[in-house]
């Protein structure tokens, strides 16, 4: 770990620039935390890469006056026990942003000021996080508004397509059922009012509800009787206003 951290890599400096490119806060913060990393390569090997990773740093920077071995591994062991639940992509993206938005170091750069300067990158990651929280409620109101008003919209069509349904088992199903269309024809074409039309459909609605006799049931021969009146007395309705059955 000594030798990772006081020996220059050209390899590990691009591997680590290869990483770092179209890098964003968004996918650093979806990357593996370091505890988990910790729980699965072990302690050792964490702090191996970031020792990698800030020795790279280091080595990319063109100042005389630089943190030596001993300061590069107490900041890797820092970050390590500071920066649990953050990712190594963080790191990367921390100190490829130190690098290339300008920051001056005046021919000399110290442990304090390369930890302030990831200190500030968490800082902006925060602010990042809670914009993007904001907007992702400000989205799920919206969303859940415009669900609120859709229901609203169709809830009384679906009550009143229920509410008009007619049970099969019904003495009058068929009856029931060609009034319905007779009603929505005359409805369609202006014969009555909206007001006459919902009239009907009540009455149709009302006549669905039976209350149980269990001790009395048409036979299968006034059954057919009852049909057969009832189609004769619809079609003369239909004929009369010259409805045509869906």
């Amino acid at each position: 770990m000594r030798e990772l951290a006081s020996t220059s890599s050209p390899e590990a400096r691009a591997l680590l620039a290869e990483v770092s490119v179209g890098l964003t806060v968004a996918q650093a913060t979806a990357a593996p935390k370091l505890f988990q990393l910790r729980h699965r390569l072990g302690e050792t090997v964490l702090i191996k890469l970031l020792v990698v990773m800030l020795r790279a740093f280091v080595d990319s920077l063109r100042v005389p006056d630089k943190p030596d071995t001993a300061d590069i591994l107490e900041l890797a062991d820092t970050l390590a026990c500071t920066y649990t639940h953050d990712s190594l992509k963080d790191i990367i993206l921390a100190l490829k942003e130190a690098r290339t938005k300008g920051t001056k170091f005046y021919q000399s750069l110290d442990v304090s000021t390369l930890y302030r300067l990831i200190q500030e990158y968490f800082e902006r990651k925060a602010a990042f996080l809670e914009h993007r929280h904001l907007d992702q409620k400000a989205n799920g109101a919206s969303t859940q508004a415009a669900d609120v008003k859709l229901l609203g919209d169709v809830a009384p069509r679906m009550l009143e397509n229920v509410a008009q349904r007619i049970p099969d088992d019904h003495p009058n199903a068929e009856g029931l059922r060609q009034k319905l269309t007779i009603t929505n024809a005359r409805a369609r074409r202006g014969l009555i009012t909206p007001e006459q039309a919902a009239q009907q459909r009540a009455e149709a609605r009302k006549a669905t509800e039976r209350k149980p006799r269990q001790d009395w049931k048409p036979g299968p021969e006034a059954q057919k009787q009852m049909d057969s009146r009832h189609r004769e007395e619809n079609r003369r309705m239909m004929e009369k206003y010259r409805v045509t059955q869906p």
